[in-house]
């Protein structure tokens, strides 16, 4: 067990020219825990994952990874430290197979080349940990398929094999279900508490509300580029200040 969190804000802010994007968000996740973000259009939610994952630098504050100051640190950097992120829209190789996406993404985690210039081998490190990912995400029978031909929610499982693939200690999921149809969300939900029972930490953006709520260790409110609160289902649902800020008549 480790004394510190795996990941850890402290009075992280973000300006663009005199806009305030996120303001004095201090928040800590514990190695192992899921944790929902939620909170209305323009809250800062994807804005808070591009300042972990390193795609926007905060103006002030700190991110800490596994006890590490990431703060200054690029993107491939932290993907070397453990941390692993999905995107709202798919940033899948159209024209190679699944199995050659899921490799590239292992091939990256070991240091070793890209390339789409041979066929895998199965006897290869690389390859191999891509059919073991591709079983855990339940698409072993889809490893020679065009990634084009895929479904929308099956993008999402070989996203998320890549990111097993590569093996992080966290694993931020921006939005896993949008664009997913309304009869795939229970394959997926099963496949991130799959990802999460292999005790990886995961945080989530999701406006699936059912979906976070049944899910989750706790719940970050983000409201205004502010945490609102961090706390259990729950006790957030039963918060007033987020049912007048967020969730109002639906709760």
């Amino acid at each position: 067990m480790t004394d510190h969190p795996m990941l850890a804000l402290e009075h992280v802010g973000l300006r663009i020219g005199g806009a305030r994007i996120l303001h004095d968000v201090s928040l800590e996740v514990r190695t192992g825990e899921m944790l929902g973000v939620i909170g209305p259009n323009g809250a800062g939610k994807t804005t808070l994952f591009n300042v972990i994952s390193g795609v926007m630098k905060p103006t002030e504050g700190v991110v800490a990874l596994d006890g590490r100051d990431v703060t200054g640190e690029p993107i491939h950097r932290r993907a070397a430290a453990g941390l692993g992120r999905t995107f709202q829209t798919s940033s899948l190789f159209p024209a190679l197979s699944v199995l050659e996406n899921v490799r590239l993404a292992a091939q990256a985690h070991a240091g070793g080349a890209t390339s789409v210039l041979r066929m895998p081998r199965r006897t290869d490190a690389a390859t191999e940990a891509a059919f073991a990912a591709l079983a855990e995400v339940g698409l072993a029978d889809r490893a020679d398929a065009e990634a084009s031909g895929l479904a929308h929610g099956e993008k999402r499982k070989v996203e998320i094999a890549m990111l097993i693939a590569m093996n992080p200690k966290v694993v931020l999921l921006d939005e896993p279900m949008a664009g997913v149809a309304s009869g795939d969300v229970p394959a997926i939900t099963e496949v991130i508490r799959g990802l999460h029972r292999g005790g990886r930490t995961v945080l989530m953006v999701e406006h699936h509300m059912d979906v976070v709520l049944g899910l989750v260790d706790r719940v970050a409110v983000m409201h205004h580029g502010e945490l609102l609160a961090a706390d259990t289902p729950e006790a957030v649902m039963a918060n007033p200040l987020v049912q007048s800020a967020y969730l109002g008549e639906a709760v």
